[in-house]
């Protein structure tokens, strides 16, 4: 039986469907449909039924599906126990997200493909919430207070982040002094979030108000560079806008609760290689660069 058919498989019944297994794995819908093919002829039995909306598994295909996956699991383990210290092989999905992936953590698996020549590496950036279980990703790379959840999170880094306005906002509305006062300003948000101060050490928490959102932290910055509003932003990202002067720090005595770079992981009782090497490059990265992470501040 072919361990890449067996692989294969276990995309299709969790990507559900041929299609999106393919985009997955980076090869033809040809090559999906001809391992699955393969891998029933063997076996005697349909894992997989075919309809419009993609492919659901059997009752014959639940089962097999969780001990196909523990013998892909169990062979990726003896090849990194074999190589525990040669190049990283086989592929490699990280979910990263969109406003500051690219700029700031594509070069570290730039540098990582780079080392590992034998190794694939399907990055995908959004700033969605992204399900790295359903949609099959080795890990993620999340930024800000990390939520209670089943997956396993390693603190690579600090993220620093503050409430910023340029100066043209603060002429035309003045600043909240306290966090009961930003409620009365415009504020610059992606969604219906919950914004979190410290008062000493009680976290104070309001829910702000606003008429220009984005999903994006490039947008929001922008638009407080523009003087749209108050925004609740990382420094990673508001760096060179407060080093030039178009935005200002506002609110200072009242702080956002520390946070941090996760790289997190699906629940599991080791991390492959592949993900503990990214792991150590982002903790080297972020010790590289402390002063656009806000780290020395």
């Amino acid at each position: 039986m072919d361990i890449e058919d067996l692989e294969t498989f276990v995309v299709v019944a969790d990507a559900g469907g041929v299609s999106a297994a393919a985009r997955r794995l980076g090869i033809s819908k040809s090559i999906v449909s001809r391992r699955l093919f393969r891998l029933e002829a063997e076996l005697g039995v349909q894992l997989l039924a075919r309809t419009t909306r993609g492919a659901a598994l059997t009752e014959a295909g639940v089962t097999f599906r969780e001990h196909a996956a523990r013998v892909g699991a169990e062979i990726d383990t003896a090849k990194e126990t074999i190589h525990p210290a040669g190049n990283l092989r086989g592929r490699l999905r990280v979910a990263m997200p969109l406003s500051i992936g690219p700029t700031h953590f594509a070069p570290v698996l730039a540098s990582m493909a780079h080392r590992h020549p034998e190794l694939q590496i399907h990055s995908s950036y959004s700033d969605r919430f992204v399900d790295l279980i359903a949609e099959g990703f080795d890990c993620g790379i999340r930024v800000g207070l990390m939520p209670d959840s089943n997956l396993i999170a390693r603190r690579v880094g600090p993220s620093c982040g503050q409430l910023v306005a340029s100066p043209d906002y603060i002429k035309a509305h003045g600043q909240p002094e306290t966090p009961d006062e930003v409620v009365a300003h415009e504020a610059l948000m992606q969604g219906t979030e919950t914004w979190q101060f410290m008062d000493g050490n009680s976290v104070v928490r309001v829910q702000p108000q606003g008429r220009f959102k984005a999903d994006n932290g490039i947008a929001l910055t922008a638009a407080a560079v523009a003087g749209l509003g108050i925004g609740w932003l990382p420094d990673c990202l508001t760096y060179d806008h407060l080093m030039s002067g178009a935005l200002v720090p506002i609110m200072t005595r009242y702080p956002p609760p520390a946070a941090g770079v996760y790289v997190v992981r699906p629940p599991g009782q080791y991390p492959s290689r592949k993900v503990r090497v990214l792991t150590e490059m982002m903790i080297q990265h972020f010790e590289r660069n402390p002063e656009v992470w806000g780290a020395s501040r």
